[in-house]
């Protein structure tokens, strides 16, 4: 039985009659599953939002979407609503715009077993300290999503999502920010919806997510398919030009970085001696020692929720060593250290474009207007998006846009937590390339956050495991 059909769709800017999306035909069987992958911005996010009815303020959609042979693009939005969690559910790209910031994560997703498997709140807990469980969250269920690291509310939107048992769940990027670990978990529990019967879309940069999941894949480039079929056959023998650079941008195929000499004590600029590293009196990490040199760059890997943001928060001074000490050189300024976040979204003023933030920051920092439209073409987008608001730009344009703005401060010391998690992988190595370069040729010292070992291991100069420093 055919659950959901897609015909000639397209996603337009309903003020301009500019269209961002289309054509795009498809349709997933009940049992089946369906990856979406391509470049940062081609749209993959929009046709989720399209199919729930949940498209951004002033994107407009037509064509025609069937779930169950009945069309759904014409019902109202209280209509449409009424179809999420039981027929179909979703699990959006950025876990900080789905839940509650005010609930215990347990609480949001047991409401989700009470509200929609009708179970009473004694079963609904159950049903989600079991679901914790599997998630490894069991010491999540009290915190609130602002005390979680990224991978963790990550893992519990996924538990939201996956709760009410819907036949069809829409999963944008449900790898983003996890560890291997966590990574094969969450691949276990996605391959086992059709396996059961249910059908899943998936989202996703993952090259080995997208293998792994097996079914039918689609390619999309400039909100276009450029090739689509059986997934093991376009991965393994990719027809269309962008699909072949897109299997040889994975960081597997990537060279090994070739040898570099950082001399000198004197280009030091942060060492650590048996650090010791914690929030709220609770100890993550003991016994680091690290030196970060001038033109040097140092990756940071370890499991989600380790500690691996809190290196970066003290490093940068917004937390306290809880022991050891930490040294930055004295001559680096209050703005030449600079953080990129994991999670974009909340680094930018939501109600205000794009441009009004970007103006107000090259001001600050003395940057000619032309050296910022230069930084964009640098990273492949376009000027006119600075005419957005974040709310209105994919998550991996955003997270690019974030590179830019601290590169704008001229930092000294760049600390980037999980700086392409949303970025396909050509954008990915295009953006890591050119902080290759600005390491080499500014002098600046970078730590990058990543759960990726072929990128710890092939693109820093040195790379750190904290598995081995976990109190």
């Amino acid at each position: 039985m055919t659950l959901l059909s897609v015909k000639n769709l397209y996603v337009f800017i309903e003020d301009k009659q500019v269209d961002l999306l289309g054509p795009i035909s498809f349709s997933l069987e009940l049992g089946e599953n369906l990856t979406i992958m391509g470049e940062t911005g081609a749209g993959k996010s929009l046709i989720a939002q399209a199919i729930l009815g949940s498209l951004p303020t002033g994107l407009k959609s037509r064509g025609d979407i069937l779930l169950k042979g009945e069309a759904i693009d014409n019902l109202s939005p209280k209509k449409r609503a009424a179809l999420w969690g039981d027929i179909i559910t979703a699990l959006p790209q950025e876990p900080w715009l789905s839940l509650d910031p005010l609930m215990r994560s347990g609480q949001q997703v047991a409401e989700t077993h009470r509200y929609f498997k009708s179970y009473n709140w004694k079963e609904a807990k159950k049903q989600t300290e079991q679901q914790f469980k599997k998630l490894d969250l069991s010491d999540t269920a009290q915190k609130r999503p602002f005390q979680l690291s990224g991978g963790m509310a990550q893992r519990v939107a996924f538990a939201a999502a996956t709760a009410g048992d819907a036949e069809l769940l829409l999963a944008d990027e449900p790898t983003k920010g996890l560890d291997s670990h966590r990574h094969d978990k969450i691949l276990s529990l996605l391959k086992a919806i059709p396996q059961k019967g249910d059908s899943l879309l998936t989202i996703t940069h993952d090259l080995d997510l997208a293998y792994a999941l097996g079914g039918k894949i689609i390619i999309l480039k400039n909100g276009k398919i450029v090739e689509e079929g059986i997934t093991h056959t376009v991965l393994s023998s990719p027809k269309a030009s962008y699909t072949q650079a897109l299997c040889a941008a994975n960081p597997s195929s990537w060279p090994p970085l070739s040898s570099c000499t950082i001399s000198s004590k004197e280009n030091i600029l942060v060492q650590s001696e048996k650090l010791r590293i914690g929030r709220n009196k609770i100890a993550f990490i003991k016994g680091l020692d690290f030196c970060l040199k001038a033109g040097e760059s140092l990756a940071i890997s370890g499991p989600s929720g380790i500690g691996k943001t809190s290196l970066l928060d003290t490093i940068i001074g917004s937390i306290k060593p809880m022991g050891g000490t930490l040294t930055r050189a004295e001559h680096i300024g209050k703005w030449e250290i600079q953080k990129l976040y994991q999670d974009p979204p909340t680094a930018f003023p939501p109600l205000i474009s794009l441009k009004d933030n970007f103006k107000a920051v090259t001001k600050k920092h003395k940057m000619a207007w032309d050296q910022l439209l230069q930084l964009l073409e640098n990273v492949e987008l376009d000027a006119s998006i600075l005419e957005r608001r974040p709310s209105n730009v994919s998550g991996g344009e955003l997270q690019r846009l974030s590179f830019i703005r601290a590169l704008i401060a001229k930092p000294k010391i760049l600390l980037a937590d999980e700086p392409t998690s949303r970025l396909d992988l050509i954008t990915q190595e295009t953006c890591l390339n050119l902080l290759k370069k600005l390491c080499r040729e500014e002098n600046i010292g970078i730590i990058l956050v990543t759960h990726n070992q072929h990128i710890a291991e092939k693109w820093a100069h040195n790379h750190i495991d904290l598995n081995q420093f976990c109190v």
